[in-house]
């Protein structure tokens, strides 16, 4: 074979879109991933797009666009020119510019336990140690050694659906600021709110002169397969984030560009948002009251206030791949919790995505899950 780069060694498969050719089957029920409705997808029943959108375009996204998405993140309290704005192709592409901007072999990386699973992938892609912060004492051992960047979802984490208080926001961004860690924020579930919290981002805390990256998605709110989000970010790490998207793809897709810029342009947009969330809010209560009938003495979990996932413990001693086995063979399927984790730290448990399944394959799917947990208890 080829000699291949060293970093090879690290890259493994995301278990979420290896099950995803799973749950393509009709004869699957799937709580594994994070894929929101086709009844929430956007109109995209548009004009067609000016031609000179065939073109290729700047790096930094369409100059229009920006304006706007400057004007929307502005409007929840991060203050961005458009000139510190780029388009990504889809927010996972954020996390991989962050990572080759700040992570060599060894660079410690401070994250939440447990994470999003693909950036805990492209962190130890790229060699990153990573370092579990406590959002309620953040620098806590940073003292002697500060990691370069710190990752965190306050509103609506995935996979625990938590929200952090104003308090825990603030902090995070001064503890980053006094150690000069980059601070780094994802934040693509904020519009799927179901229950009051302060969804403000950590980084419209952060002080003049701190370095901070926040990204954004369209994929939950408005058409996933668009593959468009966006990110905002300090002065000092902008242009090289730009150098780095530019070694990437040169720039993000224009007409979905153009097409979001409609969406966002739409009078009619927060209402529509508005029916996306009671929508979901209904699939949530729908699913809890499921949760309750069939796993209700077997485990544990609090109802998330917004995004699209329950964070489920299980008892002591069950076995999360052993439980995916029995409930796999009966036609349903779940992300393990040890897919989230930095390491193999506390109790076992699993994500079930609640956006997905209609609701009777959805009460279905979770009575074969407590049959399964039942059978294992039993033994374990």
């Amino acid at each position: 074979m080829a000699r291949l780069s060293r970093r090879m060694a690290d890259l493994k498969p995301s278990a979420v879109r290896e099950m995803l050719a799973v749950a393509q089957r009709p004869d699957i029920i799937s709580f594994a991933g994070g894929l929101p409705a086709a009844d929430t997808f956007a109109d995209l029943d548009l004009s067609p797009p000016p031609r000179d959108l065939l073109q290729y375009g700047p790096t930094e996204g369409e100059p229009e666009l920006r304006v706007v998405l400057s004007r929307h993140v502005g409007g929840f309290g991060l203050t961005c020119p458009p000139e510190r704005i780029m388009v990504l192709s889809g927010s996972q592409q954020g996390i991989d510019l962050a990572a080759k901007l700040t992570v060599d072999a060894g660079t410690t990386v401070a994250v939440e336990s447990p994470l999003y699973l693909a950036a805990l992938q492209v962190f130890r892609f790229f060699g990153a140690d990573l370092a579990v912060l406590d959002r309620r004492d953040p620098a806590s051992g940073w003292a002697e050694q500060p990691p370069a960047l710190a990752y965190v979802t306050p509103t609506f984490q995935n996979p625990t659906g938590e929200c952090w208080t104003t308090d825990e926001r603030r902090g995070m961004a001064e503890a980053c600021a006094r150690h000069g860690v980059i601070l780094f924020e994802d934040d693509p579930y904020r519009d799927l709110v179901y229950d009051p919290c302060d969804r403000r981002p950590a980084c419209g805390f952060a002080p003049e002169g701190a370095s901070w990256i926040y990204q954004g998605s369209f994929s939950k709110t408005f058409a996933p397969g668009l593959r468009l989000g966006f990110l905002a970010a300090s002065e000092d790490l902008f242009p090289l984030l730009v150098r780095l998207k530019q070694a990437a793809d040169l720039h993000a897709n224009r007409l979905s560009q153009w097409r979001v810029l409609q969406y966002l342009a739409d009078p009619g947009r927060q209402a529509r948002l508005d029916r996306v969330a009671a929508y979901y809010r209904t699939a949530r209560d729908r699913f809890a009251e499921g949760l309750e009938r069939h796993l209700g003495n077997l485990a544990s979990w609090t109802s998330p206030p917004g995004g699209l996932f329950f964070w489920i413990t299980l008892p002591e001693g069950v076995d999360e791949d052993e439980l995916l086995t029995k409930t796999r063979e009966r036609g349903v399927i779940f992300t393990p919790g040890r897919h989230f984790r930095v390491a193999a730290e506390g109790r076992p448990a699993i994500r079930l995505n609640f956006s997905l399944a209609e609701p009777e394959a959805a009460d279905r799917g979770l009575a074969i899950l407590g049959d399964c947990l039942r059978e294992l208890c039993k033994t374990a």
